[in-house]
C-alpha cells in the first residue's frame, strides 16, 4: 500500500475516519475484486495529489466486513467521502482518474 494511504480496520475506523479533522476518502475493496485492482493506482495518484487536503484510506472488506455492512456497501469498489464524520459522497465502481478527481473535488466543496 502506498505510503500516503491509511489502512483501516473495523476497530480503528471511528478514530481514523469519523474523528479526523480533514475529509477522508475511504476505498472499500477486496483482494479478489478485479475493478478494485484497476482503480487502486488511480486512488494512489489522487492520494498524492490531494495530500494535505484529504486523507485517503483503504478498507479490505474481506478482512473487515463490519464497517462495510454498517454503511450498506453492496458492491465494490465503493468510495465514500467523509467530512466531519458524515458521508458527503458515495462513488461506486471503477472510473477514469479525471472522473474520480471531479467527484472528489465536488465532495470537498460540499
Amino acid at each position: 500500500m502506498a505510503v500516503n494511504i491509511v489502512a483501516l480496520a473495523d476497530a480503528d475506523f471511528d478514530a481514523k475516519v469519523l474523528a479526523n479533522e480533514l475529509p477522508v476518502l475511504v476505498d472499500f475493496w477486496a483482494p479478489w475484486c478485479g475493478p478494485c485492482k484497476m482503480i487502486a493506482p488511480v486512488v494512489e495518484e489522487l492520494a498524492e495529489e490531494f495530500s494535505g487536503k484529504l486523507v485517503v484510506a483503504k478498507m479490505d472488506i474481506a478482512q473487515h466486513p463490519q464497517t462495510a455492512a454498517n454503511y450498506g456497501i453492496m458492491s465494490i469498489p465503493a468510495l465514500l467521502v467523509f467530512k466531519k464524520g458524515k458521508v458527503v459522497k458515495m462513488i461506486a465502481g471503477a472510473m477514469r482518474k479525471e472522473a474520480l478527481r471531479d467527484k472528489i473535488r465536488e465532495a470537498l466543496g460540499a
